[in-house]
C-alpha cells in the first residue's frame, strides 16, 4: 500500500511491505526534503557513491521499488526503511538534518541510561502511554502483560524453542486457539500495520491473551515439551483455555470481545470523557461564582 508522508511541504513516497511488515521511503525524496537540492537524484547518486567508499552498509541494505514518479508513471527508485533512513540523514551536511541528528543522539544517549538502569525503561513506558491518553488502569494491565509475555518467552528457551521465527510461530499459535485469528489477521482486522498488537488492544483483550499466555505458561512447565513440534501442541492448548473463556463471555454479554478499535479509539475516548469533565467543571465553577454574587 503507497502513501505519500509531508515533512515540510515536501512529498516523500512511502509504501507498505506486509511480508516484512514495515515502512519503506523514498530516499532520494528524503533526500530531497532535507538538502533542498534542485537535483536531488543527483544528490543520492554521490552520496551512495561515497557511502560505498566508506563501506556503510546503509547502501546495502537499500531496496529498489516500483513508485508513482511525478509524471504519473510508475518508476524504479531507492527505498529504506526507518533505520537506513536514519543513518542516510547523519550522512546528510544539511541544517534541516541537524535535528535528527540531536535527536539520534538523545535517543543513544537514554538507551545506554537504560541499560544501566533498567528501570528507566519501565518508567519511560509509563509515561508514553500516559502522553498517548491511556488510563492508568490500562497501563497497568499493560505492564502486567510485558511480564507474563517474559515468563512465557524464558519457559520457551528453557524448553528448547529458538528466539525469533519459532517465538512467532507459537504466538500464532497462541492467538489463533483463543481468538480464532494469526498475530497478523489479528492486526489487519484492527487496521494496524508497524503498531503493536497488544498496544491496541482493549483491557478485556488484553486480559484473555495474558490469560492465554499464563495458562501456556504453567502448561509448558507441567507438561516439559521439547523442541518446536511439541511446544506447538501446548501452545495451543492454553490459547485453547482463553478461547473458552472468550466464547464464555461472548455467550453471557452478548456482545464479541475482539473489537477494531484500537488504540486512536481508546485515546480519543478518553480525551472525550476528559473532556466533558472539564467542561462540566467549568460549568459548574461559573455556576458557583453566581451563588456567590447572590
Amino acid at each position: 500500500m503507497d502513501e505519500i508522508k509531508v515533512f515540510e511541504n515536501k512529498e516523500i513516497r512511502s509504501v507498505w511491505d506486509n511480508e516484512r511488515e514495515d515502512w519503506y521511503f523514498s530516499v532520494v525524496d528524503v533526500v530531497g526534503a532535507l538538502t533542498e537540492s534542485i537535483n536531488p537524484t543527483a544528490y543520492w547518486r554521490k552520496l551512495k557513491q561515497r557511502l560505498k567508499e566508506e563501506g556503510n552498509e546503509t547502501v546495502t541494505n537499500c531496496h529498489v521499488l516500483k513508485m508513482k514518479a511525478s509524471d504519473g508513471k510508475m518508476r524504479m527508485t531507492d527505498v529504506s526503511a526507518m533505520q537506513g533512513i536514519f543513518r542516510i540523514i547523519q550522512s546528510i551536511p544539511s541544517p534541516k538534518a541537524e535535528p535528527f541528528k540531536m535527536w539520534l543522539a538523545e535517543v543513544g544517549k537514554e538507551r545506554l541510561d537504560e541499560i544501566v538502569d533498567p528501570e528507566l525503561t519501565i518508567e519511560k513506558a509509563l509515561q508514553t502511554y500516559l502522553q498517548k491518553g491511556y488510563s492508568r488502569e490500562w497501563i497497568n494491565q499493560r505492564l502486567q502483560a510485558i511480564q507474563v509475555r517474559k515468563e512465557l518467552t524464558d519457559v520457551w528457551h528453557d524448553h528448547g524453542v529458538k528466539e525469533g521465527a519459532e517465538y512467532a510461530i507459537l504466538t500464532n499459535e497462541i492467538s489463533k486457539a483463543w481468538s480464532g485469528m494469526t498475530t497478523r489477521q489479528y492486526k489487519e482486522f484492527k487496521n494496524l500495520k508497524k503498531e503493536n498488537l497488544r498496544d491496541n488492544m482493549s483491557t478485556l483483550e488484553l486480559v484473555l491473551n495474558m490469560l492465554a499466555e499464563a495458562t501456556t505458561t504453567e502448561l509448558t512447565n507441567t507438561v516439559n515439551p521439547q523442541g518446536l513440534a511439541e511446544n506447538k501442541i501446548v501452545a495451543s492448548d492454553g490459547g485453547a483455555v482463553a478461547g473458552n473463556a472468550r466464547k464464555d463471555i461472548e455467550k453471557r454479554t452478548g456482545k464479541p470481545v475482539i473489537t477494531t478499535k484500537n488504540a486512536v479509539d481508546f485515546s480519543r475516548l478518553i480525551k472525550g470523557v476528559s473532556q466533558t469533565l472539564k467542561e462540566r467543571e467549568s460549568e459548574k465553577q461559573i455556576e458557583d461564582k453566581r451563588h456567590s454574587k447572590k
